[in-house]
């Protein structure tokens, strides 16, 4: 149910539109000078304020300026006296959303109500995107406890409020991406666009028209002005995700942009300006691309003013189970699967493997396992087939030879259990083995 508070010193006229508006199922509010409106507004969410310019305590005209600037999702229809229209007009200018003359425009008040609580919902809508995407986007969701993770957010944390150009450095699969947008999204930019592209998935003269943007007529196919991905992001950010793989050529032009603001379109004659920052990204070593002629030293300097290095996966092998379960939920909500945690066994396989695609592998092998799992703990029959070969080389903390028995028999057993999506009674069959033995191997392997 929607809230109007309606103030105002001469209780008759109070007392009316209260019961005008309340008989419209609204729930409504009362008080009768400036401090009884505070005391009703920090008690409760109102969504619309009725309130007379004049007040025994204050001006309304100037508490509807210091009422929009307290509660800017609330709306104000301000009431004058006939023929001080022009106290209604500066309430306007104050942030009231209309005026009416008071006693005289009864008959407009629902609607004009009716009309600021639609604006006071559509207000409330897009400040809740707007919390969701902060929270989204905030570094307290990069997850890990290891030194090294906790140094990167603390270095990315104190740039983010600066327009520093920002170099992250990491393998592929360690989270670069995130940092940009959690840079972004906790910069002063944060309202304006944050642009993304991959230098390596496009060609030379595709990725300038992407980036830079061009003039009809430039080439072939250019049938109208486009604008690229720098323009775009103008007053916001411009995320180039393997920077390492662009074209000498067009690293002059980037260069250009990070010295001067300034850059011309492709097939254009005149410069474009623009206040864009720049986050570069790559997993190449810049140092030695720049001594085999591939990477410009200069440019290498204009983006290394900040650099921030991402650890791989196996360099915080603390941080994967946490990372692990993470996703498990995220997955499992959904899937619409209630998961309870994960098994011994899945853990230590995680823990063994080694992550060449780091967080990005991880977070594939986690929603396979969440697609494959049919019980209430992800166990080790979820996962890939080679990470659960690599599983049974363990059994009970101590390694088994490749060339034993036990070895053998236990990468056996899991196979057929695989075979038969977990169930043991057909395993046994399989097996030709009693159900009693099956349960005693499985206890045995830790499977």
């Amino acid at each position: 149910m929607s809230t109007v508070l309606v103030i105002d010193d001469e209780e008759k006229i109070r007392t009316l539109l209260a019961r005008i508006i309340g008989l419209e199922g609204y729930d409504v509010l009362q008080a009768q000078d400036a401090k009884t409106a505070w005391k009703r507004l920090e008690s409760g969410d109102v969504d619309v304020i009725i309130c007379d310019v004049k007040l025994p305590d204050a001006n309304g005209v100037e508490l509807c300026k210091k009422i929009k600037q307290e509660y800017p999702q609330s709306e104000l229809i301000m009431l004058t006296a006939h023929g001080n229209i022009a106290d209604g007009v500066q309430a306007i200018k104050n942030g009231a959303f209309d005026y009416i003359t008071k006693g005289d425009d009864n008959d407009k008040v629902l609607p004009l109500i009716s009309r600021a609580i639609e604006k006071a919902g559509l207000q409330k809508r897009v400040q809740q995107l707007e919390d969701k995407l902060d929270k989204r986007y905030s570094f307290s969701t990069i997850i890990g406890a290891s030194h090294s993770v906790k140094e990167a957010v603390s270095l990315a944390t104190k740039v983010s409020t600066t327009d520093a150009t920002v170099l992250l450095l990491g393998e592929t699969g360690t989270g670069k991406e995130v940092f940009a947008q959690a840079i972004h999204y906790n910069s002063k930019r944060k309202n304006n666009n944050f642009m993304a592209i991959n230098c390596s998935a496009f060609g030379r003269e595709l990725l300038e028209s992407e980036i830079f943007g061009h003039k009809a007529g430039a080439f072939t196919g250019a049938m109208k002005d486009k604008r690229g991905l720098i323009e775009e992001a103008d007053k916001g950010t411009l995320f180039l995700d393997e920077i390492g793989e662009m074209h000498i050529d067009l690293q002059s032009k980037l260069l250009r942009v990070l010295e001067t603001s300034e850059f011309i379109k492709v097939g254009d004659i005149k410069s474009t300006k623009v206040s864009v920052r720049i986050i570069a990204a790559t997993n190449r070593n810049l140092q030695t691309e720049i001594a085999d002629g591939k990477f410009r030293e200069d440019l290498f300097y204009r983006l290394n003013v900040f650099t921030i290095l991402l650890p791989s996966l196996n360099e915080r092998k603390e941080d994967i189970v946490p990372l692990a379960k993470y996703y498990a939920e995220q997955f499992a909500a959904k899937a619409g699967k209630h998961i309870k945690g994960l098994s011994e066994g899945f853990v230590r396989a995680l823990q063994n493997h080694h992550w060449k695609g780091n967080i990005r592998e991880l977070k594939n092998v986690m929603e396979r396992a969440l697609i494959l799992e049919d019980t209430e703990y992800i166990t080790v029959e979820s996962l890939p087939f080679e990470m659960q070969n690599q599983s049974l080389a363990t059994v009970q903390g101590n390694a088994l030879s490749a060339f034993s028995l036990a070895s053998v028999e236990k990468l056996h057993i899991q196979r057929v259990l695989n075979h038969t999506k977990g169930n043991k009674t057909e395993a046994a069959r399989l097996l030709d083995i009693g159900l009693t033995t099956l349960y005693r191997k499985i206890e045995e392997y830790k499977l």
